[in-house]
Parts: C-alpha cells; structure tokens; sequence
C-alpha cells in the first residue's frame, strides 16, 4: 500500500507541475514573441520554469513521501514491524534477537516466533505457543522446506506451504542461507504489504552481522597474525600519558575484538596547550584498524597541530585515498589552552564529549557539540571551530559510542539513563583515573554477563 500510494501521488505531483510549467512557458513565449524579446530571452523562459518545476517535484515528493510512510508505517498495526525493524538494526547476537522477539512480536504483536538453524536441524528459538512449540508441525515445516531452500521472504499457509498472499496467509518465513526464522500470526492483513522487504532486508543484515563479528571473534583468538596486529595497533596508542602541568589524564580502551577501530591520543603542543583526540571508526576488523592507524599517523606528523580545521582535511584526504568502500570516521580534536583556559575543539560527528564543571548544586555537564560532518566518505564542505570556557576542577569526557549504547537486558541504552548522568555527575570530583574506573565499573554492571558489541574507549583531562 504505501508504495503502491507513493507511486500515485508521485506521478500526479509530476503531471500536475509539469503541466503548469508548460501552459505558463506557452503563455510567457507568445506574450514576449508579439514585443519582439530575443530567441535566447524567449528560449530562457521555459528553461527557467522547468528547473523550477524540477526543484518544486523534488521538494513536494519528499514531503508526501514522509507522510504517507508515517501513515502507513508508524501510525497503523505495522508499526509493530515497524519496531521490531528498528531494534533489530541494534542487535548484533542471537541473544539480542531473542529479547527483540519476546519484547515486540510476541508481547505486542501476538505472534509466535520458530528460529531453526537448518545446518544443523537445530533449533535456535521457540515461542511458548501452540503453533511454535508443536513438534508435529516443527516437522512440517522442516519436510515443506527443506535446508536448501531458496533465500527469501515466503508467506505460509494453513498447510504450512507456501501461498502468495498474506490475506490467506497463517503467518510468514523469512529464510537467509541456512536459517529459517517463521513467525505465526493471524493479522497478516492488516499490515501493510511493503514493511515484509525491509523486514527481511534487515534480518538477511542481522545474520550476516552475527556472522562476521563471530567470525571476526573465533580468528582473533586463535590465529597468531591476528595477536601481532592487535600488538602493532595498541604500539600507536600512548604507552604513558605526558605529564602536563594543571593537565592530569586517564584512559580506557577494550577492543571488542584484538584489533579495534577507536584511538586517542594525548600531544602536548607547548607549556600551556595540549592536543586530545579520541576518534571511531566505522566497522571493524581489518580494515577498521588500518584507517585506525592511518589517522594517528597522519596527526602525529602534522607539524602544526594548532590549526585543527587543516587537521582534519588531512585526515578525510588520507582516509579517502585509501579507497575502501564505506569507510569513514568520527572524530574529536581538542586544544586545552590552561593559560586562556579554554578549550578549542572541532567534533566531526561525535555524540559523546562533554565538560563536567562545578557548580553550587553539584557538577554540571556542558555537551561539546559537534561542528562538522563525518570524515573520509562525503565532501566536507565546512569545518566549525568552537570553544568552551573551562574551570578549575573541570573534567573533561571523550568517548567511544561504545560506552553510552551499552544495553542492558531490556534494551535501554546506557547512555539514556539518568543512572548514566548521576554517576558522571558523582564521580567528576575523583582523578581522572578513579573517574574512568566508575565509569568502567557501571557499564560492566550495566551490560550483565552479556558479551559487549562494540570497542569501549575513553579520554578523560582534568584541569586544575
């Protein structure tokens, strides 16, 4: 339904402008032919209209579009697949899958969940119903499709075999390489048709995910190579943070697997002013951990380390010349002046810097905000400077968005607790050291017994 209506407002937004722009282009041509206009004022004319009509088709079809997905989406039954789409772009395990499962499906959506891992006839998940729970019907499904079945989104039927419209249907199989995950439910109908592609779209991205990142786990611990990458990657890293006058530092950094692609890096400039960096880089694995190195190399060798905005157009020109595909960074650079006592910085798309700062009613945290775009994929076309006043006692928090999307097992990410803000809040007036070590202790506490998914780095400065 809502590409079927995209479809049709589209092409009526398209007649209807074009239209007009040919009755006026018609009307403004006869009206300066009779006063004797040029050809090339007259030839303009049309010119002008249809880039405009262009430009107003564009604008016009964005916005229908963002109603008729709201529509259709979010403000109907589908909205249910609609959540269940979004947690699962988060998950990144099986275990993640099974609470997605029973927190959306089962508990909001009434439906049955059956997960089987074909390759080994083994099954992964099953909901406590009927329909999931039966072994008879288990079978069925295993002899209707077998384990070289065809990947794909498939609708089920009362016989549990295939039928090609959801109006019939008893409930639906999505099947990617050796998985089969079926869900059971009797409302298909009242949802709409094109939600079914992006479910399986994002699940077929789900297995693959889990894959990699297993695969990425089982290589790291076991091949040597691997351990002498990991040993080469941390060599870049600072082995002893500077001694720095009115500066103290303390740091963290725990790779998800051997290699990561987070760094920072603590470069005194002069007496008083001193370079931070704590970046990320999209993915991981290998190439994660090549750009990784990359970048502390290419801001290691800048000569001057003052003009940040130069800085980072080096780093996006490197990272750029390296031409691997989707790959880009976020990154934070920092200049802490104790002299001026401020500090100057530019956050390429970092959403967790921040100051906390003393205050009568406790400490007070400042975001440091971000003032330009991600770095070596787009076109960088303005970098901000900005800066911030700083204080005695300030301390100053850089960090991986592995610390604030920390789950715990209901989902909630770390970082949207007030547990998150209070213990920051309650632990600013520590060392640097004591400060990163609550920190550390609250998200492992957080996460539970679960394994974490994603590289934890922090870069903590206090000032005084």
């Amino acid at each position: 339904m809502y590409k079927t209506e995209k479809k049709v407002y589209f092409t009526l937004i398209n007649v209807c402008v074009y239209a007009l722009a040919i009755v006026f282009s018609i009307i403004l041509v006869s009206l300066n032919a009779s006063n004797n206009m040029s050809w090339l004022v007259v030839g303009g004319i049309p010119a002008v209209l249809f880039l405009s009509a262009l430009i107003i088709t564009s604008v016009s079809q964005k916005y229908v579009d963002k109603i008729l997905y709201k529509k259709n989406m979010l403000d109907s039954d589908t909205k249910y697949l609609g959540e269940f789409i979004d947690r699962l772009r988060f998950c990144y395990s099986f275990d993640d899958l099974f609470q997605v499962n029973s927190d959306v499906l089962e508990l909001k959506a009434d439906c049955g969940i059956l997960f089987i891992d074909r390759s080994k006839n083994y099954v992964l998940y099953n909901s406590p119903n009927r329909i999931s729970s039966y072994y008879t019907i288990r079978d069925k499904l295993i002899r209707n499709f077998p384990s070289s079945w065809k990947s794909g989104f498939y609708f089920i039927g009362e016989s549990f075999d295939v039928v090609s419209s959801p109006n019939v249907a008893r409930g639906f199989m999505m099947c990617y390489e050796n998985y089969q995950y079926y869900v059971f439910c009797r409302y298909l109908r009242l949802y709409d048709i094109d939600i079914y592609d992006k479910m399986y779209e994002e699940f077929s991205r789900f297995v693959a995910r889990t894959r990699i990142i297993d695969n990425l786990s089982e290589i790291s611990s076991l091949t040597k190579e691997w351990e002498q990458l990991a040993e080469t990657q941390i060599s870049f890293l600072p082995h002893k943070m500077p001694d720095v006058p009115h500066l103290k530092f303390a740091a963290y950094y725990r790779p998800l697997v051997n290699v990561s692609g987070d760094y920072y890096s603590v470069l005194p400039i002069n007496s008083s002013k001193t370079l931070l960096m704590l970046g990320d880089v999209s993915g991981k694995g290998l190439p994660a951990a090549l750009i990784m190195g990359l970048v502390m190399n290419t801001v290691k060798i800048i000569e001057n380390k003052e003009d940040l905005v130069s800085m980072v157009g080096r780093v996006d020109e490197a990272i750029k010349g390296m031409h691997l595909q989707d790959k880009y960074t976020v990154l934070f650079l920092g200049i802490v002046d104790t002299e001026r006592m401020e500090i100057t910085y530019v956050n390429a798309s970092m959403s967790d810097p921040k100051i906390l700062t003393r205050s009568p009613d406790g400490y007070r945290i400042k975001p440091l905000n971000s003032t330009a775009s991600l770095v070596g994929i787009i076109g960088m076309d303005e970098v901000n400077i900005a800066k911030q006043r700083l204080y005695r006692g300030d301390m100053i928090l850089l960090a991986s968005d592995g610390v604030s999307e920390v789950m715990d097992e209901s989902g909630v990410e770390l970082g949207d607790t007030d547990l998150f803000l209070e213990t920051l809040q309650a632990s600013a007036a520590k060392s640097p050291q004591q400060f990163v070590d609550d920190i550390v202790d609250l998200i492992m506490k957080y996460n539970g017994d679960k394994r974490l998914h994603d590289d934890v780095t922090m870069l903590v400065a206090k000032v005084g």
